[in-house]
C-alpha cells in the first residue's frame, strides 16, 4: 500500500519539514500539522502503535532479592516478515521497486515521496519516532565544516564536490526498559603505614561488604539494521528522548526508512551487556573508601520489561575520494557527526617534523641549562 500526502491547495507532494515539524509543500509553501492530516486506510489486522507500560511500584522496587526470576512478558512492537517488492507511484504511475526491509522511500522518476503502508501498519507499525531536527542544507554544511576542521585530513576530500550523496533515514531501533537486581558479597581492606622508632608499621584491617541493588534503566537503545555498523550507530549517541513522539506516517514523508532485521529478543543481549556494564559500574561505586575489594559473590539479575520499537533519524554522508567510498553519519537531531576520514600522509609527515623539532629544540635548551647550572 503506498501513502503519499497531497497538498490540500495545490495538489502537489507534501514532506516532512525538520524545522516546523509539519508537512510541507514546496510548490505553494503550504504547511499541514500532522495531527490534522487524514489517516491512511490500513488494512485489518492492525494493532495499537504503542504497547502497553507499566510503571514500577513502590513494592516492585523495594521488594526481595531473589534470582530465580520467571521471565516476563516483554511489551512490544514488531514489523512482519512479509516483504513486498513491488509498488506504483500514484503520481507518475511509475513501478516502485524495493528492497524488503525498506519502509518510506522517494519514486526515483518525480521525486515523489513514498510512504509504504502495509510495512508500517498493525504489527509492523513502529511504536516511536524521533522526528528530524536537522534540514539536508544543514547537514551538508555542518559535515563540510566537521571536514575542515581536521588537521590531518587531505586537502581534496574537504571540498565540497567530492560530496557523493547524503541521504536522510530513519533507522529502526530497540528501545528497552530494563531491570537490574543482585547483591555483593566483598572482602574489603584499609591499609595504614605509619613509624614509631626505628620501625615502620603497616596496619590491615579487614572488612565485611555487602550491597544489595534494584536498578531499573530506562530505554537503553540497540539498532536492528543489519545494514548499519553497531559502532557508527553506538557512536552517534545520545539522542534526547523528551522528543519521542507517537509514530504517525507523516514524519517520514521525504526519506527514507527500513524496517528492523533483528526482533527485540535478538538484540537483547547487546542492550544487556550495556546494562550488565553500567550495573558493575554502580555497584562498584558504592564501595569506595578501601585500599582493596575483593568480590566473594556477585549476582545479578538483569530482564527486560518494555521494549519499544522506535526510529531514529540519521543522514548518511558517502564521499568519494580516490576511487573509494568514505561513509559518515550525523545524528539527525542533534548533528553529532561520527565516521573515520582518511588522513594525509603529506600533512602526517609536516606534522612529525614539526613535533620532532619541538622537541629537539626542547630537550637543547634543556641540556644547555643543566651545563650552566
Amino acid at each position: 500500500m503506498v501513502i503519499q500526502y497531497k497538498c490540500p491547495n495545490c495538489g502537489a507532494d507534501m514532506k516532512y519539514d525538520s524545522k516546523s515539524g509539519k508537512l510541507y509543500c514546496d510548490s505553494c509553501k503550504t504547511t499541514k500539522d500532522i495531527s490534522q492530516m487524514p489517516l491512511p486506510e490500513i488494512p485489518e489486522g492492525e494493532s495499537e502503535d504503542t504497547p502497553d507500560v507499566t510503571a514500577f511500584s513502590p513494592t516492585e522496587i523495594e521488594e526481595e532479592v531473589s534470582f530465580d526470576y520467571p521471565k516476563e512478558a516483554v511489551a512490544s512492537k514488531l514489523f512482519d516478515s512479509q516483504a513486498v517488492n513491488h509498488y506504483h507511484c500514484q503520481n507518475c504511475g511509475a513501478d516502485l521497486l524495493t528492497d524488503k526491509d525498506t519502509a518510506a522511500t522517494t519514486c526515483s522518476f518525480c521525486g515523489a515521496a513514498v510512504v509504504l503502508g502495509d510495512r508500517l501498519s498493525g504489527e509492523l507499525a513502529p511504536a516511536k519516532v524521533i522526528p528530524f531536527r536537522i534540514s539536508k542544507e544543514e547537514a551538508q554544511t555542518a559535515f563540510q565544516k566537521w571536514c575542515k576542521k581536521g588537521l590531518l585530513i587531505p586537502h581534496e576530500f574537504q571540498i565540497s564536490n567530492r560530496l557523493k550523496s547524503i541521504t536522510g533515514i530513519y533507522v529502526p531501533f530497540w528501545l528497552y526498559d530494563i531491570s537490574a537486581k543482585g547483591e555483593v558479597d566483598a572482602t574489603c581492606t584499609r591499609v595504614r603505614t605509619y613509624t614509631r622508632g626505628n620501625y615502620i608499621y603497616t596496619e590491615t584491617s579487614y572488612f565485611h561488604v555487602y550491597r544489595r541493588v534494584n536498578i531499573n534503566y530506562l530505554k537503553v537503545p540497540a539498532d536492528a539494521s543489519a545494514k548499519m555498523n553497531d559502532t557508527l550507530m553506538d557512536r552517534l549517541e545520545p539522542f534526547h528522548y523528551q522528543e519521542l513522539k507517537d509514530f504517525n506516517m507523516p514524519y517520514l514523508a521525504g526519506y527514507l526508512a527500513e524496517k528492523y532485521n533483528y526482533t527485540d529478543d535478538q538484540m537483547f543481549s547487546r542492550a544487556k551487556g550495556r546494562v550488565d556494564r553500567y550495573a558493575n559500574q554502580y555497584i562498584a561505586g558504592t564501595i569506595n573508601g578501601y585500599s582493596t575489594v575483593h568480590y566473594n559473590r556477585k549476582n545479578l539479575s538483569i530482564q527486560p520489561r518494555n521494549a519499544y520499537y522506535t526510529l531514529m533519524p540519521v543522514w548518511m554522508v558517502c564521499y568519494d575520494y580516490h576511487d573509494s567510498e568514505h561513509i559518515f553519519a550525523m545524528n539527525g537531531q542533534t548533528g553529532k557527526i561520527v565516521g573515520k576520514p582518511p588522513l594525509s600522509k603529506s600533512k602526517m609527515a609536516v606534522w612529525f617534523i614539526g613535533i620532532s623539532g619541538i622537541l629537539f629544540a626542547l630537550m637543547q635548551l634543556v641540556t644547555r641549562l643543566f651545563l650552566w647550572t
